[in-house]
């Protein structure tokens, strides 16, 4: 196979795997929590001609070399954790994380997943959950009968009891932070779960220790930036369509020279 195809169908592959990336994106533009994601690309192995460096005579050496290069290949998508809006709700069992910091979620499993999603509810018998009924932790249950909950900037849950006119804390939220949050790997359902990559979590009470403080009442939305997806997705159409148009330049050249045998 003559070489510029291959290396013009490596960058077909690469950019159909972007544009993939950026659907995923847009289609998560109003899921709570979501982080963006961003493909990353690295050139393939280069095909060394003439040695840079190397000897053109006993005397002299060589300035530059002669390395064709073979493609490139999407290494691995990032999750970029910079902050989402927050979008106030006004519901009680709204939490937003303004800063580091993320929920910890019991799976059924027993394991812990870890998310920046914060919109929870109550189960039937009072614990916080969220949306696909996991616990969060540590587990927190309001009593039957409570008028109204309080969660604090560091994470102080407290309701108001029929008969008593002092609030009634009953638990206290932590957050998990990472050395590395790319490093976690998502798992879909808005959960995130440790990697070798991301390091043990680090856990603490909101505000402290470098985490973000809660605010209640509202959601953090999706971080992902409409404009700057559609923008990307045209520059990875035009990339496609160079790649494509090499192709159909090396089809050219390998008829005409099969024309002239």
């Amino acid at each position: 196979m003559n070489s510029a195809l291959w290396v013009a169908k490596t960058g077909l592959d690469a950019q159909q795997t972007r544009i993939s990336v950026i659907s995923n994106n847009l289609a998560n533009v109003n899921t709570a929590g979501y982080k963006q994601s961003r493909g990353v690309f690295q050139d393939l192995v280069y095909q060394n001609v003439r040695q840079v460096g190397g000897r053109s005579t006993q005397l002299t050496q060589l300035p530059s070399g002669l390395m064709l290069g073979t493609g490139t290949r999407l290494v691995s998508t990032e999750k970029l954790f910079t902050q989402g809006n927050l979008s106030h709700t006004g519901n009680p069992l709204d939490l937003a994380v303004k800063g580091r910091g993320f929920f910890q979620i019991q799976l059924p499993t027993g394991n812990t997943a870890y998310t920046r999603d914060g919109s929870f509810q109550l189960n039937s018998q009072g614990q916080v959950v969220t949306s696909s009924g996991y616990q969060l932790q540590p587990a927190i249950t309001v009593p039957i009968g409570s008028t109204g909950v309080t969660v604090g900037q560091d994470g102080t849950v407290s309701v108001q009891t029929p008969g008593s006119t002092t609030p009634t804390q009953v638990g206290s939220i932590q957050l998990a932070q990472f050395m590395n949050p790319a490093g976690l790997q998502p798992m879909g359902q808005n959960l995130y779960q440790t990697s070798g990559a991301s390091g043990s979590p680090q856990t603490s009470t909101p505000g402290s220790n470098g985490l973000g403080s809660l605010s209640q009442g509202s959601i953090e939305t999706s971080n992902v930036n409409v404009v700057e997806e559609l923008v990307n997705m045209i520059e990875a159409q035009r990339a496609y369509e160079m790649n494509s148009k090499a192709i159909n330049t090396v089809d050219q050249m390998l008829r005409t020279a099969s024309n002239n045998l």
